[in-house]
């Protein structure tokens, strides 16, 4: 997908996430989006990387479990930087989450397209594919986005 699409697709796949968290803590439900809004075309860094193909390493379970690791390993230092009063038990599995989930829903956004994802690389090179539209479909990336902004409104409106 184009960025547009996955842009969509985060915000489809987040607006439950969002919704759940809205009544008790909107500053976290408004943090993960825009976390999971950042990292959702962050696979694609590929494209800028020499000796790295495009839908390779970055497109796999593997690089979101280590992008989850890496933004809960920054949420430890930061928590251990502030005060124990602002030091939130949450603040680092939250963290991980939204790495995690913010390279999955990049995922999910390439895995609709006949190329599909490596999801299990290192231990397979099986793309997996539902080959339902082109990376390039206009329609389809921007129908994602306008679907991610209407849940992402409905999610908002609803709480």
């Amino acid at each position: 997908m184009l960025k547009e699409g996955h842009w969509g697709v985060a915000l489809v796949c987040y607006a439950p996430v969002g919704w759940l968290l809205l009544d008790a803590r909107p500053g976290l439900a408004l943090a993960g989006g825009i976390g999971v809004l950042a990292l959702a075309r962050l696979p694609d860094v590929d494209l800028r990387l020499p000796f790295v193909p495009h839908r390779g390493p970055t497109h796999t379970l593997a690089f979101a479990l280590a992008v989850g690791g890496v933004l809960a390993g920054a949420a430890t230092l930061l928590a251990n930087q502030l005060p124990p009063s602002l030091a939130a038990p949450w603040l680092v599995p939250f963290a991980g989450f939204v790495g995690v989930f913010g390279i999955l829903t990049h995922l999910a956004g390439d895995v609709v397209t006949p190329s599909g994802v490596p999801l299990l690389w290192p231990l397979s090179g099986r793309r997996f594919s539902l080959g339902l539209v082109r990376a390039s479909n206009t329609v389809a990336n921007w129908g994602a986005l306008a679907l991610g902004a209407f849940a992402t409104a409905l999610a908002v409106l609803v709480r």
